[in-house]
C-alpha cells in the first residue's frame, strides 16, 4: 500500500470528533432512553428529549415520576415522594451544551482528544455485539468539572452511545443512550413543565446557603 493511500485511510481522533460535531449539527431534536449511574448508586431510567437550540427534558421512570426540565434559561428538577420538591434555577449560558454541536466545540477547545485503542470500532462492552469507537477526553486545565470523559460513539449513526465522566475526585458518571429517534419534529410545548402544586418550591437552590 502507498504512503498516499494509508494517509486516507487514517482519521485522527480529532477529526473524528469533528465530524460528529457536525452531525450533531443537523440535528433539530431527538428522543432517547437513558440510563444513568453515578458512582455505586442505584441506576436512574428515563426518557431523554432535545430540542435545539437548547431544550432538555428528562421524565424518570425510576426514581418514577422525577424530572429534569432545561427551558434554555431556567433549569426545574421535581423530587416526588419523600422529598416533594421543585428546585429551580435560572442559568445563564448552555444548560445543555453537551447535546449541540456548540457544547461539542467547547470540548474540544477545553480537553485533548485522543483514541482508546485506535480508530478501528471495538464492542460496547465486553461480549456486546455492537461496536463503537472510544474517545478519551482529557482536560487542558484544572478549570473543568471533569478530569476525564469517554465517549463511546457509532461510527456510522456518528451517535454518542455512552458517555462516562470522572470528577477529579474520581467521582464517576455514566450515561448509556439507546433507542434514538431523530428530528421528530416535536413541539416546544414539550418542555413547558407544570410541576405538582403540593410540591415545596425551592428557587435558586444552586446559589442557596
Amino acid at each position: 500500500m502507498s504512503v498516499s493511500v494509508m494517509a486516507q485511510s487514517i482519521m485522527t481522533a480529532n477529526d473524528f470528533f469533528k465530524s460528529v460535531s457536525e452531525y450533531y449539527g443537523t440535528i433539530s431534536d431527538y428522543e432517547a432512553d437513558v440510563d444513568i449511574s453515578i458512582g455505586n448508586s442505584s441506576d436512574m431510567l428515563g426518557k431523554a428529549s432535545f430540542k435545539r437550540p437548547e431544550m432538555l427534558r428528562i421524565d424518570f421512570s425510576q426514581p418514577a415520576e422525577q424530572t429534569i426540565v432545561f427551558s434554555g434559561d431556567t433549569l426545574t428538577i421535581y423530587l416526588p415522594a419523600p422529598y416533594s420538591a421543585i428546585l429551580q434555577q435560572t442559568v445563564s449560558g448552555s444548560g445543555a451544551a453537551a447535546a449541540t454541536p456548540e457544547g461539542l466545540a467547547l470540548m474540544r477547545r477545553y480537553y485533548t482528544i485522543s483514541y482508546e485503542t485506535g480508530q478501528d470500532p471495538v464492542p460496547l462492552e465486553e461480549g456486546s455485539s455492537e461496536m463503537v469507537i472510544n474517545l478519551v477526553l482529557k482536560r487542558r486545565s484544572g478549570a473543568e468539572a471533569f478530569s476525564q470523559i469517554k465517549l463511546s460513539i457509532d461510527p456510522y449513526s456518528k451517535l454518542i452511545r455512552r458517555v462516562i465522566a470522572v470528577t477529579p475526585a474520581a467521582q464517576t458518571y455514566i450515561f448509556y443512550f439507546t433507542n434514538y429517534k431523530i428530528n421528530t419534529g416535536m413541539s416546544e410545548q414539550r418542555f413547558i413543565y407544570d410541576p405538582p402544586s403540593s410540591a415545596n418550591n425551592y428557587n435558586n437552590f444552586l446559589f442557596s446557603e
